[in-house]
Order: structure tokens, then sequence, then C-alpha cells
């Protein structure tokens, strides 16, 4: 089972940026735990700011991944080239997000990327990520 984290703009700021909404842990120290949690998965993680990045790393993955837990960041909300990227691949994607979209500015209830997305884990904190690895495991 191989699965790749891929992350978008400012979660490499986790731990830091707003905690009361994000929390005080960095990705990089939760990673770690999740890759000593699921010894059983093969998990690699990508990190960018930069859309067109993003875009590459999913196109790469296709195939290569059983799944891909994607956190967009914003640009869930803006990028029409990551939808297109997601519907162009046959590996899953399942949407991820550390604080609750909805509960947040009318600007982010709207996911431009959900539509091709098989899930959307929302609200749950860093713990989505673990719950995005259970589903692809259980499948």
């Amino acid at each position: 089972m191989r699965i790749i984290i891929i992350n978008g703009p400012n979660l490499n700021l986790l731990g830091k940026r707003e905690p009361e909404i994000y929390g005080a842990s960095s990705f990089e120290e939760y990673y770690h735990a999740l890759k000593q949690k699921n010894n059983d998965v093969n998990l690699a993680y990508f990190q960018s700011n930069i859309e067109g990045e993003l875009v590459d790393t999913i196109q790469q993955a296709d195939e290569q991944f059983d799944g891909i837990l994607l956190n967009a960041a914003a640009y869930t909300h803006t990028s029409i080239a990551i939808h297109d990227a997601i519907g162009a691949i046959n590996t899953p994607v399942i949407e991820i997000h550390v604080s609750n979209i909805y509960k947040r500015e009318e600007f982010r209830h709207k996911s431009i990327i959900s539509s091709k997305c098989v899930g959307l884990i929302a609200g749950l904190g860093l713990k989505g990520y673990q719950l995005g690895i259970d589903y692809f495991k259980d499948r």
C-alpha cells in the first residue's frame, strides 16, 4: 500500500500559523507519528506553496500510489488546474482540510476540487489524515 500526502500553500507553517485554528504541531512532527503508526503503509509526503508543483505531483502520483490525500489549502477554492489534474488521473484522491472550511469565511465554503475527489474530510484537525489512510487501507 502506497499513499502520498500532498499539502498546499502555508501548510508548511502548521504549528506557527493560527494555532487556535490549525493546532500547535508542525506537519513534519505529525507525519513522523503517522509513519510510525502506519508502518504497514509506504507513506510519501510533498508540500508546496506553488500551484504548478502541486499539479505536477498529482500527475506524477498517478498509478504510482494507491491513494492521494490532498490538502490543497487555499487552492481548494480557486484552482481549476488542480481540479483538472485530479480528474485526469486514475488514482483516487481524498480532499483533506485541518479546519472546518464551512465554519470559516464564506469564500472558503466552495471547493472547486471536491467533485473530482472520492471523499472529503474536514474539521477534524490533523486526525483527518489518519482517517484518510484508514479509508485506503480498508478498500
